[in-house]
């Protein structure tokens, strides 16, 4: 990144986060789906399943969330932690791509015994104070899989910094969880981290945004790009770098934006 550009690029990138990070933004995105919940354990279980299944047409995701909450009755916390076995019939041939029911059942397996323990998923990510996003994402995959019988062909659904992944569905979620700007989108209910810790979700409209404004070098999108890019947006703002998030996304969905620059 240019550091002559660094002040045009700035107020740019200003605008156009000002612009997407609205509550007209949450209707098509599927962050809608936590937002149709109010108990802090629902926002968090029906967030995970929105972010882990967010890849391909945002439509369908949506459609599948609501599918999914529609099984556990509209009440997945009370679901997870009160189902019996019968009500677990719920649950079969729920399938989302290449997630399926048996991906699905371990989760509320892992749900029902976090949630014996702990109040909030927070503890799932962030067991301590001062964990990076990096130390917190592979505490995660390590105590998610931690059960003996974890089916093996979930982990692919599960990403970790140190399988080199971006993670760039679980920094979305992350993102829900911690930013908390008053501005009615994200949820910031998550206080071990704070938004300067976080890393840009590195999807494919942020990453090629970011490319072409100069953000991203990296030629491989894995973690190592996506800390790349976040580190240059905190150059733009260090309190926020992933609030650049909702314009980097927005503007590969208004390609034409970039040229305004």
């Amino acid at each position: 990144m240019k550091k002559n550009n660094i002040a045009g690029l700035k107020d740019f990138l200003d605008r156009k986060a000002e612009q997407y990070n609205t509550p007209a933004f949450i209707d098509n995105d599927p962050i809608c789906i936590p937002h149709s919940f109010t108990l802090r354990q629902d926002i968090e279980i029906m967030g995970f399943f929105a972010s882990i299944f967010a890849w391909g047409q945002r439509k369908t995701i949506i459609n599948k969330c609501r599918e999914l909450a529609l099984r556990m009755d509209n009440a997945p916390f009370d679901f997870i932690v009160n189902h019996s076995d019968t009500d677990l019939k719920k649950l079969l041939d729920f399938k989302h791509r290449t997630f399926n029911d048996t991906d699905l059942l371990y989760c509320i397996d892992f749900f029902k015994r976090h949630f014996t323990e702990f109040k909030t998923l927070e503890e799932a990510f962030f067991p301590s104070e001062n964990m990076t996003v990096e130390e917190g994402l592979n505490y995660f995959h390590t105590y998610f899989f931690s059960h003996p019988d974890a089916p093996r062909r979930t982990v692919k659904h599960i990403p970790s910094p140190i399988r080199k992944s971006a993670c760039k569905r679980l920094n979305m979620f992350l993102r829900w969880m911690v930013r908390n700007d008053e501005r009615g989108v994200d949820f910031g209910i998550w206080h071990k981290i704070k938004p300067k810790d976080l890393i840009c979700p590195l999807d494919l409209h942020v990453e090629r945004t970011a490319r072409k404004l100069g953000l991203l070098n990296r030629e491989k999108p894995d973690w190592q790009a996506a800390v790349e890019l976040t580190s240059n947006l905190s150059k733009l703002n260090a309190e926020d770098p992933v609030n650049y998030d909702f314009a980097l996304f927005g503007i590969s969905i208004e390609e034409k934006c970039i040229f305004e620059l």
